[in-house]
């Protein structure tokens, strides 16, 4: 698919859309607003701090008049609608931002002792505010720009912070040692490191937040694809509220990009049109031939019992990923990476996991952090934060939160833990040693070519995004290496 910035093709096209979102605007804002009426536990607590006792009259007023913008908007709003749903055929399924930039990353040659790439997956619950709310976030639009510096603070350091944390480590990341005989090393970090190649993003929904994200990585990613997915009744089975969430940051050229939606979404997840996003990179050139990389980042179904249509996305997933590389590579192609990435929804260490947990996609792609099914590496941690607890002081910053999951009493008590099929906490579980639920993933091919071969440096699980998300993100530092003869 020809990667060009608007969705739409044309000028006329991308006037009625935006006649039909300004159409729909206020009452989608109206619902917004009633939806974020919802306390979280944090405003729930500054309230009662404040001793303020006004929060059921603010409920009564503002809700009243909420519902009333929204009976009094929802003429233009079915008009923006029955302009927005045709649009929609029209429409390509990502919009595509390209930022020249001054600095830009030295093309490839063929690795001659090794070469390395770093890769970041994280859900950042970027719903609409009132959404959000049911993770016990809001305030998406401040949280968007918050994220978007988060995101990008790496590229301002010049090197790792001074001082010392309680294990010797620097204040930035404590590196957890991996036992002899075994590749790479796993990393509880506070911050993001800096020059990350590829950003890949869950969970963003809302469009305003979207924007922002761009705009604030847009200086130091050349290539941003956002707004990923159909709308509508376009693509898949069920009509589509919010798109897939997927959100992808590059800082090398883009070559073509392919998104498939989902056929087997139910429930609430019905309403997105969760599916995979897959990219070519070009890396550079040598003798002739392109050195390119391929990228997957996905969002599987998320109700926990329904494992069975996990297992049917990851295997059509997999699908789409070979049938996407078979369509845009060349003859000659050196494929320098072949990573698959995202919130998966399982772990390994669920009963109620066990048929995700023994997917074929284990066979064709390594697992930094897995040993086997319900085993995983000793330095592992989960990746699932307990939402109702995010805003407590000990999880409340980048630096805390690293603090509480170096302990195994904080992980019991800030993560979620193994759960049964039905999605309940599985009592059963041992209780030491104790990770908590990893459902974040970044997967690699270790031999993505004949001549090349990739191996980890290095695994972390980056707490820089405390109180702003549920999830802590994880990131990925790829050794790519001429293969052994």
């Amino acid at each position: 698919m020809v990667l060009r910035e608007s969705p739409f093709p044309n000028r006329p096209l991308r006037g009625l859309h935006r006649l039909a979102q300004a159409l729909l605007f206020p009452s989608y804002w109206a619902v917004d607003g009633l939806l974020d009426l919802r306390e979280t536990t944090a405003e729930k607590q500054q309230r009662q701090q404040q001793c303020c006792v006004c929060y059921p009259l603010r409920v009564l007023f503002l809700g009243s008049a909420l519902l009333l913008l929204f009976i009094l908007t929802l003429p233009a709003a079915l008009l923006g609608l029955l302009l927005w749903l045709p649009l929609q055929a029209a429409r390509r399924p990502f919009a595509y931002k390209y930022t020249q930039l001054a600095h830009q990353p030295a093309a490839w040659e063929l690795p001659g002792k090794g070469q390395a790439l770093s890769f970041i997956s994280a859900n950042v619950c970027l719903l609409p505010s009132g959404l959000a709310k049911w993770s016990n976030l809001g305030q998406t639009q401040q949280r968007a720009e918050i994220l978007g510096h988060r995101l990008t603070q790496g590229e301002a350091r010049a090197g790792p912070r001074d001082g010392a944390t309680r294990y010797g480590a620097t204040a930035a990341s404590v590196v957890i040692e991996m036992p002899a005989g075994e590749r790479g090393a796993g990393q509880i970090s506070a911050s993001f490191p800096p020059g990350v190649d590829f950003l890949c993003l869950q969970e963003v929904f809302d469009q305003r937040a979207a924007t922002r994200l761009c705009r604030r990585l847009s200086p130091v990613y050349r290539h941003i694809l956002y707004d990923v997915g159909v709308y509508g009744l376009q693509g898949c089975r069920a009509p589509k509220v919010f798109n897939s969430g997927l959100f992808l940051a590059s800082r090398h050229p883009l070559l073509a990009a392919q998104y498939h939606c989902y056929p087997n979404g139910a429930g609430e997840d019905a309403l997105s049109a969760k599916g995979l996003l897959c990219v070519q990179v070009q890396l550079g050139m040598a003798q002739g031939q392109r050195i390119v990389g391929y990228l997957n980042c996905t969002h599987l179904h998320a109700p926990a019992a329904d494992a069975q249509t996990r297992y049917d996305q990851l295997s059509q997933a997999l699908s789409w990923a070979r049938l996407f590389q078979d369509s845009h590579g060349q003859d000659g192609d050196v494929v320098a990476f072949d990573v698959f990435c995202g919130d998966l929804n399982f772990d390994n260490c669920s009963t109620g996991d066990g048929l995700e947990q023994t997917h074929g996609i284990f066979q064709k792609y390594r697992d930094p952090c897995r040993v086997g099914p319900r085993q995983d590496q000793p330095w592992a941690i989960g990746t699932m934060l307990s939402y109702l607890r995010i805003h407590e002081k000990a999880v409340s910053t980048p630096e805390d939160l690293k603090w509480t999951l170096e302990r195994e009493g904080g992980r019991q008590t800030y993560l979620e833990g193994p759960i049964l099929q039905d999605g309940s906490p599985d009592p059963s579980a041992p209780r030491s040693p104790w990770a908590g639920r990893r459902v974040d993933y970044i997967l690699h091919r270790e031999r993505p070519h004949p001549s090349l071969a990739t191996t980890v440096e290095t695994f972390s699980f980056i707490t820089q995004l405390a109180d702003c998300s549920d999830h802590v993100a994880v990131g990925l530092r790829l050794l790519v290496t001429p293969a052994p003869q």
